[in-house]
């Protein structure tokens, strides 16, 4: 029986929505535990690597990271296989560069450069609206984050208007048909 989780992934086994060559090698990176699936996630090295060209190697991938150079929705990421799913923004300070992870017409992830104005704010779709301990609504989006006290209005399958900085819940748009 293994112990813990696996370390491996192989590369045909990879999501398609990494567009990753089927002979660059026996292996992909596996994404780390975080607030996105496996299946829905985009890993730092792939990103920074594959479609931002900014390195040439996992290896230079890990030199950029550890000089603390990458944000995700704000937060410094040292990890090279950190998670990024979509509509994350991805942050490069040396560059001054914003990018949002969207899929594109055909299920592919795209990286989006935005402004620094859009970069302060995220979507995030409710997955859960329930009452915690002591009776504290709590919500839970679709990127692993709890808010608690919600707008009472606020149903699951809506989305709501996220600001990083003060990590606070800006807007509600509301699922509708149309």
């Amino acid at each position: 029986m293994a112990r813990g989780p696996k370390h491996h992934l192989k590369r045909l086994v990879a999501p398609k929505s990494w567009m990753l060559d089927k002979l660059g090698g026996v292996y992909a990176p596996r994404p780390s535990t975080g607030p996105h699936r496996l299946r829905e996630c985009l890993p730092l090295v792939i990103l920074l690597r594959n479609r931002l060209k900014y390195a040439l190697t996992n290896t230079e991938v890990m030199k950029i990271t550890m000089q603390r150079l990458i944000r995700v929705d704000g937060k410094i990421r040292t990890d090279r296989n950190f998670p990024t799913g979509f509509m994350d923004v991805v942050s490069i300070k040396k560059t001054g560069e914003h990018f949002r992870i969207l899929y594109d017409v055909k299920g592919r992830f795209i990286a989006h450069r935005i402004t620094d104005e859009e970069a302060k704010y995220k979507l995030c779709k409710v997955k859960k609206v329930s009452v915690g301990p002591k009776g504290v609504p709590f919500l839970v989006t679709s990127d692993g984050r709890t808010l608690r006290y919600p707008d009472p209005l606020v149903k699951v399958n809506d989305s709501i208007l996220y600001d990083l900085e003060k990590s606070k819940m800006k807007d509600i748009i509301k699922f509708d048909s149309g």
